[in-house]
C-alpha cells in the first residue's frame, strides 16, 4: 500500500510514523504525483509541536510536507497538462508531500527540467519561494550591500544567490565551516556570534543598505542598529521583531505560485542557482531527518526519498 508520514498528536519528532494509506484519487482539477523526493522544512516543526495551533491547527491524523518532485500517474477530468508520465516539481497546501503519492491541483506544478536532480527539485519550493519573496521585499539594487543571516541554510543559501545574480554585494552571515562554500558562490562570508555588529560595520563602512533575516534571534534589531531602514529589513522568522520595528515579514506564501517555481527551476537548470543537499533520508527515517534538522548548521536542504 502507499505510505505517508503521519502524527496523531502534537509533539517532538518522536510522534512521527510512516503509515499505510489509501491511494489518492484526483479531483477534476487535480493530478496525482508519485513522489520521488520531498523537502523537510523548519516551519513544519512548530506546526507539529502545536506552537502554531492558533494559526495553523492540525487535524489528526496529520500529514507533513509541502514541496515535492515526482511523476504524474493520474489526472482529473478537467486536466490536459501535465500529462501522465510527466516529471514535475510541485507543492501542496495540504501537509501531504511526505508520502508515496500526493494529489494536488495542476496549477501547483511545473515541469522538472531533465538536468535538475530529484533531491534538488523535491526541496525547491518552500526555501525557493521564501528566498524569492525576501529578495523582492527589500528591493535591492545593483551595487548595494545586503546582509543575510543563516546564509548557508536552505532559505539563506538561495537568498544570497538570487541577490548576487542581480549584481548586489552580499554579506553572508554563517558559521566559519561554510565560509569557503559561500565564497565560491561569489558572496562575502561573515562569521556569526559575538562581535558580529563590528564585523559587519568593518565590511561595509559606507553602511548596509538592506537586511534579510532567515534565522531570528535578534537580527531585526541588529539591522536597526546598523541603520537599515525598517522597510528594507525582511525577516522570515522573527515576526514579533518585524512588528516592533516596522520591518517586513514577506515569506513563501507571497510567492507561492507555479510561475515562481518555474522561474527557480529554470535557474537551476541553467546553473545560475544551486540547491545544496546536506543529507537525504528514506521515508522510514523521517524522525532521523528531523533530528538532523534540529541539530542545526546544515548546509542547504535535507530531503526525504520515497524511492
Amino acid at each position: 500500500m502507499p505510505r505517508a508520514v503521519r502524527y496523531d498528536r502534537y509533539g517532538s519528532s518522536d510522534v512521527l510514523y510512516v503509515a499505510d494509506v489509501d491511494m489518492p484519487a484526483p479531483a477534476a482539477d487535480e493530478v496525482v504525483v508519485e513522489v520521488v523526493s520531498a523537502g523537510i522544512n523548519p516551519g513544519e516543526v512548530p506546526v507539529r509541536e502545536g506552537h502554531a495551533h492558533a494559526i495553523w491547527p492540525a487535524t489528526f491524523p496529520s500529514g507533513q510536507g509541502s514541496d515535492f518532485a515526482g511523476h504524474v500517474v493520474a489526472v482529473g477530468s478537467a486536466v490536459s497538462v501535465p500529462p501522465v508520465g510527466a516529471q514535475v516539481i510541485g507543492f501542496t497546501n495540504g501537509r501531504a508531500a511526505q508520502a508515496d503519492y500526493v494529489a494536488v491541483p495542476a496549477r501547483q506544478l511545473t515541469p522538472k527540467p531533465a538536468n535538475v536532480g530529484w533531491d534538488e527539485a523535491g526541496s525547491l519550493f518552500v526555501a525557493g519561494s521564501t528566498a524569492y519573496a525576501a529578495v523582492r521585499a527589500v528591493e535591492a539594487k545593483p551595487g548595494e550591500t545586503v546582509a543575510v543571516s543563516a546564509a548557508a541554510g536552505g532559505v539563506g543559501s538561495l537568498t544570497v544567490q538570487l541577490l548576487r545574480r542581480q549584481g548586489i554585494r552580499v554579506l553572508a552571515i554563517a558559521s566559519e565551516a561554510n565560509h569557503d562554500w559561500l565564497a565560491s558562490l561569489g558572496v562575502q562570508p561573515i562569521a556569526y556570534g559575538e562581535g558580529l555588529e563590528e564585523r559587519l560595520r568593518a565590511a561595509a563602512p559606507e553602511g548596509v543598505d538592506a537586511f534579510i533575516d532567515a534565522f531570528g534571534d535578534g537580527y531585526v534589531e541588529l539591522a536597526i542598529r546598523l541603520g537599515v531602514t525598517p522597510v528594507r529589513i525582511n525577516t522570515v522568522v522573527d515576526f514579533l521583531g518585524a512588528q516592533r520595528f516596522g520591518a517586513r515579514s514577506d515569506g513563501g506564501m507571497s510567492a507561492a505560485t507555479a510561475d515562481v517555481l518555474a522561474e527557480l527551476a529554470a535557474l537551476l537548470a541553467s546553473g545560475e542557482l544551486t540547491v545544496a543537499i546536506s543529507a537525504a533520508y528514506p521515508i522510514e527515517q523521517v524522525r532521523e531527518a528531523y533530528a538532523r534538522l534540529a541539530a542545526g548548521h546544515s548546509r542547504g536542504k535535507i530531503v526525504l526519498r520515497m524511492r
